[in-house]
């Protein structure tokens, strides 16, 4: 396998465990500053993979699916990482310590507003992925090396612009609770 898909394995690997390690450390052995830097040092992991990343291109590696990856990772972990932990620390306090409040369920135009603001980190992903995969395209400067980083890109792309028709659906018909009858 591909050092870089395996780069980005471990990375992704990584970002959970330290997620679960500093949500472990901050709720059951109640040790909150340490639990909070586990938890800070998700963009460490970003910072790891875009320099790994990086140093595989310089050496004149040909652009794959993989490095590709390797930016929408990036983009995705800095556009949602926070709203990511703070689901999983809700969601992690209330079923595991029994302690804080049940987890919401959105219905209604409150779920619509809700995703509506994960349509805005996705764009914010999206610009961030976007801005690596035209760097990686510019510094290569060779389309045959860096084909697949377009290809990322436009499929890409089109995922945004089908969140954005989702996203306006749920203001359209808003998502209704299950009857229970």
């Amino acid at each position: 396998m591909d050092t870089a898909v395996l780069l980005i394995i471990g990375c992704e690997i990584a970002f959970w465990v330290v997620i679960a390690a500093g949500l472990i450390t901050r709720y059951m052995l109640k040790k909150d500053r340490l639990g909070l830097f586990l938890l800070a040092l998700t963009p460490v992991i970003d910072l790891v993979l875009l320099v790994a990343t990086s140093v595989d291109l310089y050496k004149g590696a040909t652009a794959t699916t993989a490095h590709a990856i390797a930016a929408v990772y990036i983009g995705i972990s800095i556009g949602f990482g926070k709203s990511m932990i703070a689901w999983a620390d809700e969601r992690f306090r209330y079923y595991m310590t029994k302690d804080g409040e049940k987890p919401k369920k959105r219905y209604g135009m409150d779920y619509a507003v809700h995703y509506l603001k994960g349509f805005f980190r996705h764009i914010v992903a999206f610009v961030i992925g976007a801005a690596l995969l035209a760097g990686m395209i510019y510094y290569i400067n060779d389309p045959s090396r860096t084909e697949a980083l377009g290809g990322i890109l436009r499929v890409w792309g089109i995922a945004l612009a089908i969140d954005l028709l989702i996203t306006a659906s749920y203001f359209i018909w808003p998502k209704q609770k299950k009857s229970t009858a």
